[in-house]
């Protein structure tokens, strides 16, 4: 047994075949198609406390995961739990921030959505010869109209998705911030059959940059090494549905050797030799 139609869906179907069989007869007719579309597709939306709190679910949930439960340590070896609680307030307070943008981009989404829909619709209506037309292929013209109220629901959950990866960025380079990082490797996920990874990310992977102003080079134990800085960069999960992450390097014995000054080398060998 077939599923309901949802209004939404009902709407755009008689709409197309009203159009069909009358064609462009009268501006007023388009008219009134398009706000009852509008009607039916804003009645058809998810409603926006229902979507805020599965999005405010979600987001704590990847918190819980990266602060509470540790995860967020396997990208800073080395790193002790205090220094995660010591910046919990940091971290909780990017958690709001992200929950309050996530809201806004759905936010400013949802309309543009229904305009394209709309859009589309009065582009294709107003090409109908009036008394109407014997050869349009509806099922196509439907699924066009349809197309961006159709995919919001993805787009949504991709943003999601997107917003808790930079999320997990923003938390990891408090950490490494307040931590005292000096480096950090790159680490792509173009192995992935799945992913559509940047092509330039994908040559970045298990390279290490330096992190500018570290207390490192500001002793004059290391340099920036053939892969320059970090910032210099887009960070991790800046772009678009980027996936990327770092794995951060606090002590000068987990630099590559191009990365040593001579001081640098020195104190390591001083350090082995006691």
């Amino acid at each position: 047994m077939k599923p309901p139609r949802s209004s939404f869906t009902q709407t755009i179907t008689d709409a197309v075949a009203d159009m069909t069989a009358h064609g462009f007869d009268s501006e007023q007719r388009v008219l009134d198609w398009v706000e009852r579309i509008r009607a039916a597709a804003l009645a058809d939306l998810t409603p926006m406390p229902v979507v805020e709190k599965e999005l405010a679910r979600v987001m704590e949930a990847t918190y819980t995961r990266q602060v509470e439960r540790g995860g967020i340590l396997s990208k800073h070896p080395g790193v002790p739990q205090f220094t995660i609680d010591r910046v919990k307030p940091k971290l909780r307070a990017e958690l709001d921030r992200r929950i309050m943008t996530s809201t806004s981009l759905i936010k400013l989404n949802r309309p543009q959505a229904v305009a394209k829909t709309l859009q589309r619709f009065q582009g294709w209506a107003t090409s109908i010869p009036a008394g109407g037309s014997k050869v349009v292929e509806k099922v196509p013209v439907k699924s066009e109209i349809r197309k961006a109220l159709a995919q919001l629901p993805f787009e949504e959950r991709r943003l999601v998705i997107d917003q808790g990866a930079k999320l997990v960025s923003a938390i990891s380079n408090i950490v490494a911030v307040d931590g005292g990082a000096i480096a950090v490797e790159w680490h792509s996920h173009w192995r992935d059959a799945s992913y559509n990874y940047r092509p330039d990310h994908k040559a970045r992977d298990g390279k290490v940059y330096a992190i500018k102003g570290n207390w490192a080079i500001e002793k004059g134990l290391m340099k920036a090494g053939p892969n320059g800085y970090y910032e210099d960069n887009e960070a991790f999960a800046e772009a678009p549905f980027c996936r990327c992450f770092g794995t951060y390097i606090y002590a000068l014995r987990r630099l590559p050797d191009d990365m040593l000054t001579e001081k640098g080398r020195q104190a390591l060998a001083e350090r082995g030799a006691r």
